[in-house]
């Protein structure tokens, strides 16, 4: 990787996504500086290492990233851009359309606001389960504005290559519809899944194996964050919800209806699973080559 322009990065946010991103810039030689609503957050990523507390005296950063939740990212914006805390800002939301909507209304620059969202994560939360290496090899989708300069982009998107990720390029509708097929529908359909189980017995609970576990891993994520994160998208999750609903209420209906349908109503769901199931395989396999540029690799868009 070419020596990187950027030296100061001030991170609003100590949560896994941003704790991790100061983790990985740390580890990148960056001087990182830290902000929280949450003093004790601040604190405990401090001692992580992640960088030191933001102060009011400390000059404009290269890149201010916003890891703070959806809703909240435009009123951030806009005061860290009133007070000048950098020369570009990016956020870490994994909505954009709606970010990028009320950002235009409130009146925020966007000649130096460079949209974001980095295809990484975990099912928990906070500074204590952040990782330096969380976006090693993984996609980091950014949505510009046509306002925007091409350099400011690259700035942004070589913060990405610092935190190990491949940037890709993406409109902000299209990246809304993506994530909510690979990331927001699934965490509700895992939600529904898990949910069975709050009241099981315990012979039921004793017979729980590791496929279970797999399909509901996700369900484990802060529900505050998690319902945020869908208000922000709803229509895109609403429409994927419909056709998961649409497939297993037929599958339903079959298993009540004796005769010959059902197997092949079962069938049809079950191949379609099967050639799904192989393509997602295959994508997840060739998206991570062993090693990859990203402040020279544009194309795609997290979680």
């Amino acid at each position: 990787m070419t020596a990187t322009t950027i030296r100061h990065v001030s991170v609003l946010g100590c949560g896994l996504i941003g704790t991790s991103i100061a983790l990985a810039l740390r580890k990148a030689g960056v001087h990182v500086r830290l902000s929280d609503r949450d003093a004790d957050s601040v604190a405990k990523a401090v001692r992580m290492e992640a960088g030191v507390a933001l102060t009011s005296d400390d000059p404009p950063a290269d890149v201010v990233v916003i890891a703070t939740p959806p809703s909240t990212v435009v009123g951030v914006l806009r005061d860290a851009q009133a007070r000048g805390l950098g020369t570009v800002y990016t956020d870490v939301a994994s909505t954009k359309a709606g970010i990028l909507a009320d950002a235009e209304s409130a009146g925020c620059d966007f000649t130096s606001y460079v949209p974001g969202h980095p295809m990484a994560g975990r099912e928990l939360s906070g500074p204590g389960a952040a990782q330096a290496d969380l976006f090693a090899d993984r996609r980091w989708v950014l949505c510009p504005h046509p306002a925007t300069p091409p350099g400011r982009v690259m700035l942004v998107a070589e913060l990405a290559a610092l935190c190990g990720a491949r940037h890709t390029l993406v409109q902000p509708d299209v990246h809304d519809r993506a994530v909510a097929m690979v990331s927001h529908a699934p965490h509700l359909v895992s939600a529904a899944v898990a949910a069975r189980f709050a009241g099981a017995d315990e012979t039921t609970l004793s017979l729980v194996g590791r496929g279970l576990q797999d399909v509901t891993r996700v369900a484990s994520g802060a529900p505050g964050l998690w319902s945020d994160i869908l208000r922000q998208n709803a229509d895109s999750v609403a429409a994927v919800l419909d056709a998961v609903i649409r497939d297993l209420s037929a599958a339903a209906a079959a298993l009540r209806s004796p005769g010959h349908g059902v197997s092949d109503v079962l069938a049809d769901l079950l191949i379609r699973g099967n050639r799904g199931r192989a393509l997602i395989l295959h994508t997840d396999q060739s998206s991570a080559p062993a090693q990859a540029d990203a402040a020279t690799h544009d194309a795609q868009l997290a979680a």
